[in-house]
C-alpha cells in the first residue's frame, strides 16, 4: 500500500461446495476454516471470522484494498480445495462451485455480522442456504438471475466422514 493510504473495508464472502459427495462434514470444518483464515492472513487481509456448514462457507474480512475481491476468492477457493484434497478430508474430490457473493458492511455492523456467521449451524436449522442467499441478494438490492445461482445442495445432510 502507498504511504498516506488509509482504508476500512469490511466484506462478507459467501460461496458453495460443488460436489454433494464431498461436503464439509462437521468433523473437518474446524481444520478447513482455520486453513482458510491462514490464506486470508497471508494475503494481508484481516481475517475476522470464517465459518459455515456442510454446503457453504461465510468469510468476513477486513479487505486489503491492493488485492481485488475476485482475486481473493480465487486464491481462497484454489488453496483450500488443494488442502482438502491433499489431506484427504473428503472421501470424494472436493471443489467449490463457480461464483460467490460479496457483501460490504460498515464498522458499526462488525459485531452483528460476526455473530451471524458464528451461529451458522443454529441459523441453518431454520433456514436453507438458498433462502439465506436470496435474502442477502434482496437485502443488498442485487439483481440476479435464478439460472445462475448456486446448486444449493439443501437436500444433502452432513454425515460422518469415512
Amino acid at each position: 500500500m502507498k504511504p498516506g493510504t488509509y482504508t476500512q473495508l469490511y466484506v462478507q464472502l459467501v460461496f458453495a461446495v460443488k460436489n454433494r459427495n464431498a461436503i464439509l462434514h462437521p468433523d473437518i470444518q474446524k481444520r478447513v476454516f482455520e486453513y482458510t483464515s491462514g490464506i486470508i492472513t497471508e494475503m494481508k487481509h484481516k481475517s475476522i471470522i470464517v465459518n459455515g456448514v456442510y454446503n457453504h462457507i461465510h468469510i468476513f474480512i477486513g479487505l486489503n484494498p491492493s488485492i481485488s475481491i475476485s482475486d481473493t476468492v480465487h486464491a481462497i477457493k484454489r488453496s483450500s480445495s488443494l488442502f482438502i484434497n491433499k489431506e484427504k478430508l473428503c472421501s470424494n474430490k472436493f471443489s467449490w462451485q463457480e461464483g460467490y457473493g460479496a457483501f460490504t458492511y460498515s464498522k458499526s455492523h462488525i459485531d452483528n455480522v460476526y455473530n451471524y456467521i458464528l451461529n451458522q449451524a443454529e441459523h441453518h436449522k431454520k433456514t436453507t442456504f438458498r433462502e439465506e442467499y436470496i435474502d442477502f441478494l434482496k437485502k443488498f438490492e442485487i439483481e440476479y438471475d435464478e439460472r445462475f445461482l448456486f446448486d444449493f445442495l439443501d437436500d444433502v445432510r452432513p454425515l460422518r466422514s469415512i
